[in-house]
């Protein structure tokens, strides 16, 4: 079973020391990913730049659309959006 979970830890002498005990076993081998802010570290993977974007689309448009409109919308549209994905994905990365 794969466990992620977020602690705090303290960096002591070259060693990272968790603030509250762990469910691991002794010299299990762990991922770790090192912020040294205490906000949500998933924050810096997020598209800030594609956020802004829609705020700014959906402030020009004055409304919210409803659930029902997006999904009436968005039935109508046949094309492959996996592929729109990777492709916008492979630009961006220059891939």
């Amino acid at each position: 079973m794969i466990m992620t979970k977020r602690v705090e830890a303290v960096y002591e002498n070259g060693v990272l020391r968790p603030l509250q005990p762990l469910p691991l076993a002794e010299n299990q081998l762990v991922s770790v990913m090192v912020s040294d802010s205490a906000e949500d570290p998933l924050a810096a993977m997020i598209d800030q730049a594609f956020l802004d974007n829609a705020r700014a689309e959906v402030a020009a448009a004055g409304r919210v659309p409803t659930h029902e409109e997006v999904l009436r919308i968005t039935s109508k549209d046949s094309s492959s959006w996996t592929e729109a994905i990777v492709k916008g994905r492979d630009e961006r990365f220059d891939r």
